[in-house]
């Protein structure tokens, strides 16, 4: 008998990327370096939760659910991430294009193997 274990999902699911600095300026804040977390758990938002910039400032908790090669996400490992810029305008290039959001180096990191290019993730504001 085979037994499996299925999750409930609580969020959205979507992809992310990741990229590195310069993090500045961004789309919501500018120059302000104060935006930042000290954590440095942050993210840019994608064309689908960027909201016309309504999306500044938004916290999601994210955590990694699958990724092309396996043993990639870290188990069980969720993180709180603050939106602080747009896909659209980033300054520097991320590992990968289209994705729902882009986390900074730190904030991907914390949840999945730093050397993929982009993963599966859940997340929720």
């Amino acid at each position: 008998m085979i037994t499996q274990t299925l999750r409930t999902s609580h969020g959205d699911v979507g992809t992310t990327a990741q990229y590195s600095p310069p993090y500045l300026p961004t789309e919501c804040y500018g120059t302000d370096s104060s935006q930042f977390p000290t954590s440095n758990l942050f993210a840019v938002a994608g064309e689908g939760i960027w909201d016309n910039g309504a999306s500044c400032g938004r916290q999601y908790q994210v955590r990694c659910i699958s990724a092309a090669m396996p043993r990639t996400c870290v188990p069980e490992k969720t993180i709180l991430i603050k939106i602080v810029d747009y896909a659209g305008t980033l300054a520097s290039q991320p590992s990968a294009h289209g994705t729902t959001m882009i986390l900074s180096q730190t904030a991907f990191g914390a949840i999945a193997n730093s050397t993929a290019t982009s993963i599966n993730i859940e997340f929720q504001q």
